[in-house]
């Protein structure tokens, strides 16, 4: 497979579990580790397709991970993100330079407070009692197909 093909199929590959992500978080408000595993185990494979070197390429998308890992997991310390969210989060930033990672960022905080408002909506028309529980996992997914499709699918971006 030239590496061409191998980029596409990467990107299909991480299409197909953001939404997959976006789905399982939707109908059970669970993101499994299983596909929070997958996502970042195929970045290296990304990175390799890609032609990224080791330094400070493969090192910097490390280090960008590891950041939004430590900062999104103190929000779920603090009891405002779910651990899979946070999981997703870290292993989507594997993937994107700074740049398309502060995109996804800024433009998941957009999606995910329109995604809160018919959560509460919905909670509240249903009249059901508690808290309801925000599928994060929804705006993550959507911010990151946004992504997606504007840096590498949009050739005019």
């Amino acid at each position: 497979m030239s590496g061409q093909y191998f980029q596409w199929a990467l990107m299909i590959a991480l299409c197909a579990l953001l939404i997959a992500a976006a789905i399982t978080d939707m109908r059970a408000r669970i993101i499994s580790n299983r596909l929070n595993l997958a996502v970042a185990l195929l970045a290296p494979l990304w990175w390799l397709a890609c032609g990224l070197d080791v330094w400070p390429g493969m090192a910097t998308q490390l280090l960008l991970g590891a950041i939004v890992f430590v900062l999104f997991a103190a929000l779920f310390a603090l009891g405002m993100m779910g651990g899979g969210d946070v999981k997703l989060l870290g292993a989507l930033a594997l993937w994107f330079p700074w740049q398309a990672l502060l995109a996804l960022v800024m433009l998941m905080a957009v999606l995910g407070g329109a995604v809160t408002l018919v959560v509460l909506i919905h909670h509240r028309i249903a009249k059901k009692p508690g808290q309801p529980e925000i599928p994060y996992g929804v705006a993550i997914s959507l911010a990151g197909l946004w992504v997606i499709g504007e840096r590498y699918l949009n050739q005019f971006a």
